[in-house]
């Protein structure tokens, strides 16, 4: 068995019964969907048509959703239908990310992560999904896509269809027929605010909905954003099609737009676990290639790491839905997920922190000197492995970017660094590296500023990522960018300490540093999350 979808678009009405029919099936909250209708209208008054488009779950062969569950309260069951359990679900909103079809929300009432699940309990009776059932046109087609007898396995095989994003390589089962490329490429029809459920700039169900203003001010500027977007399409299309116009398409009926999941916990905590790591890599790196008489500065070194990490572990509970369930991460764990082994990671990393201040005390300098040359090896993979995570992400074209992990690499060589320069000033111990963690600093910000340039200036192989860039670069963002993250943020801090190693200048340097780290590490996790997916 092999259960897929076909939306014949010959015969679809824009009706909404299947919305309606799912809503009623599954109990399914206001202001979120499993199944929705999008409309596309093209043309120029009065000789204009308008395209429905059914929108859900693929229910992919190779779904990324399952991949980066960490609990794997998603799942493929035998039958390839793609299923979950809400009973599991931690609410990490990584299912999100991954899924390039928008077709996992977080339900309001659960606060866990839900979707279309092919009406499972009613295949079971040998029953057709709800909204196959209520079609008035069927043009909903539902079936086993394995028997070449079935109804749907006819029409893939017979018919012309398409599928929605196949580049991203997860093999969708929902297949179009007469499937409009306007209407299945989110990005040629803007998602700006002059259509149906357009005001409503984020989705219902995420707890920081409400609470958190700084998100809020971040997503407020979606219509600068989507103008922008705008314009790029506009562009490549005038260059590209000169005879066809995409701006002719337009979105005229969607369902509302989920905004920034991750928000800023996430950024804060890649911060946080940069300068735990960073602070440690650096300061055993110097005790082991210099003079081993003092551990006083390890001590400090660790402790201040152990704190960090700490602070780390906080942000990523804050940013659950259901943060009761942390531990069903180390618990009931998705091996393939890197969120799994990043916790996995970091718990090995806090556990061989605490080691060494045990092993120091107790005299065992030459085990102590071994579990520091482990603790560089962990502080290095407690720094990237995030970078593994975004690249699960398979809906950020923008996080698939290869130089992402060295991005998180200089994070910590910066962020951990800084925060040592600054504690260094008010402290005598940690005066000790203070020269090794200046140079570190030093070499940080040169490096990051070449693979800024890099990321910014090389050809990106999708148009969602040359968008998200160009968002951060020359859209609503460039501020931000250019200024803070670059200007003050690298360049300044890099001008200080060629100049001067004076102690105010240290401080100054590494306060800036931050500064603009803070603003890159926002810009890359909140910025493509802008774009739409569906």
């Amino acid at each position: 068995m092999n259960y897929g979808f076909v939306i014949d678009n010959r015969r679809c009405i824009g009706c909404h019964a299947c919305t309606v029919a799912c809503k009623s099936e599954h109990d399914v909250p206001i202001g979120v969907n499993r199944t929705w209708v999008k409309y596309i209208e093209k043309g120029v008054f009065p000789n204009t048509r308008r395209l429905f488009s059914v929108m859900r779950c693929n229910h992919c062969e190779d779904s990324p959703c399952t991949t980066i569950c960490p609990t794997q309260a998603l799942h493929v069951r035998a039958d390839g239908i793609v299923d979950f359990d809400n009973r599991r679900c931690i609410a990490c909103k990584a299912c999100m990310q991954a899924c390039p079809y928008d077709a996992i929300y977080i339900d309001p009432e659960t606060h866990t992560a839900a979707k279309c699940n092919y009406c499972a309990h009613r295949v079971e009776m040998n029953l057709e999904p709800a909204c196959v059932n209520v079609c008035p046109t069927q043009a909903i087609i539902s079936g086993d896509l394995d028997n070449p007898q079935s109804k749907i396995s006819q029409l893939v095989s017979r018919q012309q269809v398409t599928v929605r994003k196949p580049e991203k390589g997860t093999r969708p089962k929902l297949f179009y027929i007469e499937g409009d490329e306007a209407s299945l490429t989110p990005g040629m029809a803007a998602q700006d605010n002059a259509y149906m459920w357009s005001s409503q700039s984020r989705g219902v169900g995420h707890h920081a909905t409400a609470t958190d203003s700084r998100d809020e001010k971040f997503a407020k500027v979606m219509g600068e954003a989507s103008a922008a977007l705008d314009s790029i399409r506009n562009h490549i299309e005038t260059h590209n099609q000169p005879t066809t116009r995409a701006s002719s398409a337009r979105r005229v009926y969607d369902a509302p737009a989920k905004g920034v999941m991750w928000g800023w916990e996430v950024a804060a905590y890649i911060l946080t676990k940069a300068v735990s790591a960073g602070v440690v890599m650096v300061s055993f790196l110097a005790y082991l290639l210099g003079d081993q008489a003092a551990t006083e500065p390890l001590w400090a070194s660790v402790l201040l790491a152990l704190v960090f990490l700490g602070a780390t572990g906080a942000l990523l509970v804050k940013d659950l839905d259901q943060p009761t369930r942390f531990l069903y991460v180390l618990l009931r764990p998705n091996p393939t997920s890197w969120l799994v082994k990043g916790a996995y990671i970091i718990t090995a990393y806090g556990g061989l922190l605490t080691a060494w201040l045990l092993l120091d005390w107790i005299g065992a300098s030459w085990l102590a000197n071994a579990a520091g040359v482990l603790l560089i090896v962990l502080g290095a993979m407690t720094a990237i492995y995030t970078a593994f995570l975004f690249g699960q992400a398979k809906g950020r074209d923008l996080w698939q970017s290869p130089l992402m992990a060295l991005h998180m690499f200089l994070h910590a060589l910066i962020a951990g660094p800084a925060v040592w320069l600054c504690l260094s000033l008010v402290s005598g111990t940690l005066q000790a590296y203070q020269e090794p963690m200046t140079y570190t600093l030093l070499a940080g910000l040169v490096l990051q500023l070449v693979v800024l340039a890099a990321e910014v200036y090389s050809e990106h192989p999708t148009e969602d990522s040359h968008r998200a860039l160009h968002l951060i670069t020359k859209g609503p963002y460039r501020q931000a960018f250019w200024q803070y993250g670059v200007g003050l943020g690298s360049v300044l801090p890099l001008a200080l300490l060629v100049a001067s190693f004076e102690p105010l200048v240290l401080l100054a340097a590494a306060l800036l540093s931050l500064f603009g780290l803070w603003h890159l590490v926002r810009l890359w996790v909140q910025v493509p999350q802008l774009l739409p997916l569906s």
